[in-house]
């Protein structure tokens, strides 16, 4: 008899070939059981600091520490299969010096083991990029609306609404691109620019609020599944679990306020 053939994961080179070929399917997930969910159907799986506020309730991502991005990193690595994991490196982690970003990086792999680190900044990261890679940490550059700087930035805004702003990103994206980088998130970003970026540069983009011309897409699953009282303008709402988790809440509050809720005979009969 046969044995069936190892799952095995794929790797960041199998995404970065993936350029202007089929499209790459990627969501946010923070913890095992979602995670064994999405492993059947995304490419790779970003373990994002966005769980400072979906999970956490912080107002930004600023405040997460890298011990819980690496918490969270091992819960999704356990609950995969074969998914590319992505960690996102936390603000200031990385940003000091590309020592410190080596170290923080090599910290979150080898205590997570997923395949590759993320970090937000454009060409004043490429130093960064190219120490990291060249010492064997595989980086996903992440340009545009960048979440960490949005204290500078004024805000969560979509950006390239100005053309004159657009030589800025396009050179983010390919000084990235040249450090190493192996694919770049483009966030918040403008279609006609996102698009006309994913055309200038060899390694894929992933668009979140970008373009649907980007090599691939990524969206926060629990925006996707409308389980956040609020949601992004450009996010298409795939479920209603919000409301669905608070009816069965309901129900259940109702039923032990009232006595009808079941006893064990009944439930395990």
């Amino acid at each position: 008899m046969s044995k069936q053939a190892p799952i095995r994961r794929t790797t960041v080179p199998q995404i970065a070939a993936r350029k202007g070929g089929d499209p790459i399917v990627s969501l946010t997930s923070y913890h095992a059981h979602t995670a064994a969910i999405v492993d059947k159907y995304a490419d790779f799986i970003l373990v994002g600091d966005s769980l400072g506020m979906v999970m956490h309730g912080m107002e930004s991502t600023v405040g997460v520490p890298l011990d819980l991005m690496i918490m969270h990193g091992k819960a999704v690595v356990r609950g995969t299969k074969q998914a590319l994991v992505v960690v996102d490196m936390p603000f200031g982690t990385y940003e000091e010096s590309p020592a410190v970003a080596f170290r923080n990086a090599a910290k979150i792999m080898k205590e997570t083991s997923c395949g590759a680190v993320k970090l937000e900044g454009g060409a004043r990261m490429a130093e960064t990029i190219r120490f990291l890679t060249e010492r064997g940490i595989p980086v996903m550059a992440h340009i545009g609306l960048t979440p960490q700087s949005s204290h500078v930035m004024g805000g969560f805004k979509t950006q390239g609404r100005d053309e004159d702003s657009w030589g800025i990103h396009e050179a983010d994206a390919q000084a990235v691109s040249d450090a190493g980088a192996f694919a770049i998130v483009l966030e918040g970003m403008v279609e006609p620019l996102a698009a006309k970026i994913t055309k200038q540069v060899p390694i894929p983009t992933i668009g979140i609020g970008a373009s649907a011309e980007c090599d691939g897409q990524i969206l926060v699953l629990e925006d996707m599944l409308g389980l956040n009282e609020w949601t992004p303008k450009f996010v298409k709402v795939y479920g209603d679990l919000g409301p669905a988790i608070e009816r069965a809440v309901s129900q259940y509050a109702d039923e032990v306020k009232d006595r009808t809720f079941p006893s064990e005979d009944e439930v395990y009969r």
